[in-house]
């Protein structure tokens, strides 16, 4: 009887893909496909839960199945990650358009990117001292135990890293297992590798033209293979999106979430009072930010329902280059730090919301401005190396909380609602690489402003 309710969960999905598949053909828009995905999966996960609950057979045995499509789909993203860092850095110097402001578009990405953690830092203190979150108040069950008992191991490796020992480790050794993402700051490697390639070329370039240009031609020939590659993953972003929130509305433990709601609601009140901050920094560069929530909203809808803002890059560089006017290298290069340096989601709110948290356990007043300075500083600093992946956050809450001599016994606390809040950190730390990418392109003069303004998204 399980095994005919699976297939009956597992025909429905099709059904649903099937119709996704009908309004493509209709060329109804991608951001309105993606949209009515995300719809369709809540209700149909949702739907699963009610009947059948979170851990029965039906839903787990349903899961599995669903998994082909919703992992598979994140996977195909990831395989084409470090391939089109490369490639896309290393074309852009051969196509001209890294040559002159390279210092200051990686001065600048990263500035923003580390500025922006810092108000995300105040605006999470602020959410948890005004929602009166205390740590205290927190129980401790089997699955916090065996998350902390998993913590304790990571603790001891957190507490003697030092800034420097973080800056060091962005620096590639091995390129080659770099581009197979072995270290949690691989992107970045991949990153600086790309760039001391393209800087390379530029020296061939002047002594001998010939193998130069030689080289550029290849490099050509491997972006618009790579870029094509890309386009054909990102058309099955619907039926990806389906899958995955059906997984996850099927799979969440609602009571847990109820019973930490208060911490939830604070958590997504200070994600969106960051998300209005990007907004109100491209208006100081005078952008609209109409035009940047529309356009962005297709991928920060993924980044939310896939929790990997690894996984999402493709599309983060997708939506930066053809939609809203950035240049390549600049995109590039924002999405690429963004991944591991100043995610203002997993690096900012959350471990400053958890520091607050537990302040007053250790006999710490959370409300003096000594101790709201310090946290501050520490968290845009410790912000360097969080690996753009799952469990990003939980590194970057025990760092800080090591560097604050607090307890990091509360970062397994809150395993019950972490997938929950985790999608809304990601969107976020998506979106601060893009505000940083499109302020970056503005400032240095290499933006496409038409683009920008243009109404519609172009199609994958």
């Amino acid at each position: 009887m399980n095994t005919f309710l699976i297939i009956v969960n597992v025909a429905v999905l099709v059904l649903l893909m099937v119709g996704l598949f009908m309004m493509q053909k209709k060329h109804v828009s991608f951001s309105k496909r993606v949209f009515t995905a995300l719809g369709l999966g809540i209700i149909f996960g949702y739907i699963i839960h009610l009947i059948y609950g979170t851990t029965s057979e039906v839903t787990t045995g349903s899961i599995d199945w669903f998994n082909i499509v919703g992992s598979g789909y994140v996977k195909l993203l990831q395989m084409v990650v470090m391939p089109l860092v490369l490639i896309s850095i290393v074309a852009a110097f051969t196509k001209l358009k890294l040559t002159k402001n390279i210092g200051k578009i990686s001065f600048l990405v990263i500035g923003i990117l580390l500025g922006t953690t810092a108000i995300s830092a105040a605006i999470g203190i602020g959410s948890a001292l005004g929602f009166n979150l205390d740590g205290v108040q927190l129980t401790e069950g089997a699955a916090e135990k065996a998350r902390n008992a998993q913590l304790e191991e990571r603790v001891a490796g957190v507490e003697n890293m030092t800034l420097p020992q973080q800056i060091i480790e962005l620096i590639p050794s091995n390129p080659f297992q770099d581009l197979t993402g072995a270290r949690a700051t691989s992107t970045i490697g991949v990153v600086i590798f790309a760039a001391f390639v393209g800087i390379a070329y530029l020296g061939v370039k002047r002594r001998e033209s010939e193998h130069a240009e030689s080289f550029a031609r290849i490099i050509d020939t491997l972006y618009s293979i790579t870029m094509r590659v890309v386009t054909l993953i990102l058309r099955l972003t619907p039926y990806g999106i389906l899958s995955i929130i059906s997984r996850v509305a099927a799979t969440s433990d609602y009571d847990a979430i109820a019973k930490l709601g208060k911490f939830v609601i604070a958590s997504y009140v200070a994600l969106i009072i960051m998300f209005i901050v990007h907004l109100l920094l491209l208006s100081l560069a005078k952008l609209s930010p109409f035009n940047y929530v529309k356009k962005a909203l297709p991928t920060l809808t993924f980044a939310f329902t896939s929790r990997t803002s690894a996984g999402t890059l493709p599309m983060t560089l997708k939506t930066q280059t053809k939609d809203l006017g950035v240049s390549e290298g600049i995109a590039n290069f924002a999405g690429s730090f963004g991944l591991t340096i100043g995610q203002n989601g997993c690096a900012g709110i959350y471990p400053a919301m958890l520091a607050v948290m537990v302040a007053p356990a250790a006999g710490v007043d959370p409300t003096s401005f000594s101790f709201i300075l310090t946290l501050i500083l520490v968290v845009a600093i410790s912000s360097f190396g969080v690996a753009g992946v799952g469990g990003g956050a939980t590194f970057a809450a025990l760092i800080v909380l090591s560097v604050m001599n607090l307890p990091v016994a509360i970062v397994g606390l809150l395993i019950s609602v972490e997938p929950l809040i985790d999608m809304g950190r990601t969107a976020l730390n998506v979106s601060g690489a893009m505000t940083a990418g499109v302020l970056t392109s503005k400032a240095t003069g290499e933006f496409e402003n038409e683009v920008y303004q243009q109404p519609d998204i172009v199609e994958a």
